[in-house]
């Protein structure tokens, strides 16, 4: 039985059908989290395409974080459904996505961050969302590591404690919804590169590949970073600048640091897996590229910010340091929906908080598709809040990476 067992294949390869229903570009965990959804409303005929192996892009080069502690009610309430949809996921999939709820701290180091963190803890209270202020005192005995005196150039001052905040297994997601989507009989399609998109009469109509042409009448940008250039394939402009965001992975340690610490001031986050390693990230490169390239100055900042929070860290060894493409909108919220060509869907725009969002983006993304109505979560995130000067300012909670 256990013979059997492993010589299952997680997806296997097909070859590409002269047409599908939908056709889903990036299969990342929200590409694949919308054709599962498809899947169990009952539309099967799903290709999902992905220009290198499935997770290569953004979702396997995240620091898998998980929260809903934001500022604006549109985005707390969209972000908390993830967190819900995140905790029942290992059993929804019948996959171990090793989902741990450790806590999330958002530092603050200065009066005006204090009140920036106070307002979101009213917000995320008044949204049903466990979220609070706490002080030096509590900070210190949640984590006994972390440097609370008054030696620190910017000394913790107070801190946003979200206690359903962790850290989850990146891979273990992507690989989950992909096993779950294969079983239910959709295909997904690694090493198949969209070079273009072809429309008749206002709608797109197909999708030439480097392995060739399928017919489709419904296509889903969820291409992370490079969603501006599959758009522009239909002549749209999104309103979103692409920047590298630079992360660090440490020698293993013994358990220290059970909680997520983030600081905004520093902009700096730490957390630690269950394998000892510290995860460390930084702000956004200040400069719009697609070079995922590691740079010296970054991980000079990381290793700094790092040693102000926590001193006892000051001999351990870096033993890797990756980079992903963040695509950033004006008001730090993302783009989820229609647009003005027929048949092209856009779920991108996620900046440096997109693998929280997978499952529910997935789940409303799919309902749009199946249902061809705007479900109430994803009605703010609309592409064409620009023209309307209706934006969600999510800026004061996604400014920092994580």
């Amino acid at each position: 039985m256990l013979q059997l067992f492993r010589k299952q294949k997680m997806w296997g390869r097909h070859d590409l059908k002269p047409s599908y229903e939908v056709v889903i570009i990036g299969a990342g965990v929200h590409g694949l989290a919308t054709a599962y959804y498809l899947g169990k409303c009952g539309i099967k005929n799903v290709a999902v395409l992905e220009k290198g192996y499935l997770g290569s892009g953004n979702s396997g080069r995240n620091t898998a974080i998980i929260r809903s502690n934001y500022r604006t009610p549109e985005g707390v309430a969209f972000y908390n459904e993830s967190v819900r949809l995140y905790e029942k996921l290992s059993q929804e999939l019948d996959y171990n996505v090793l989902f741990s709820q450790q806590g999330h701290m958002t530092l603050a180091h200065t009066d005006s961050a204090i009140i920036g963190l106070r307002v979101r803890a009213e917000v995320n209270t008044l949204m049903g969302v466990d979220s609070r202020l706490i002080g030096p005192e509590e900070i210190a005995r949640l984590v006994p590591a972390l440097d609370v005196s008054a030696r620190p150039r910017y000394p913790v001052m107070a801190a946003l404690y979200h206690p359903p905040g962790g850290i989850i297994r990146h891979d273990a997601v992507v690989w989950g919804y992909a096993r779950a989507v294969e079983r239910m009989g959709l295909e997904v399609h690694p090493h198949t590169e969209v070079t273009a998109i072809e429309r008749a009469n206002g709608s797109v109509s197909a999708v030439q590949t480097n392995r060739g042409r399928i017919k489709t009448g419904t296509i889903l940008n969820a291409t992370s970073g490079w969603c501006s250039l599959i758009a522009k394939m239909v002549d749209i402009e999104l309103p979103i600048v692409s920047h590298p965001l630079q992360a660090c992975v440490t020698e293993p340690l013994k358990p220290f640091l059970d909680k997520i610490i983030v600081s905004s001031n520093l902009h700096i986050y730490i957390s630690q897996t269950d394998r000892g390693e510290l995860v460390i990230g930084a702000e956004i490169d200040p400069y719009s590229s697609y070079n995922m390239q590691s740079t010296l100055p970054t991980l000079e900042q990381i290793a700094g910010h790092s040693l102000e929070l926590f001193p006892c860290i000051r001999n351990v060894r870096v033993l890797r340091q990756w980079g992903g493409i963040c695509d950033m909108t004006p008001d730090y919220s993302p783009l989820m929906g229609e647009t003005e060509v027929k048949g092209f869907l856009v779920d991108v725009g996620w900046g440096t908080y997109g693998f929280k969002a997978g499952p529910v983006s997935g789940k409303m993304m799919a309902e749009l598709i199946a249902t061809g109505k705007i479900p109430k979560l994803i009605r703010p995130f609309a592409p064409g809040r620009f023209r309307e000067n209706t934006l969600v300012g999510e800026k004061a909670a996604a400014a920092v990476s994580h």
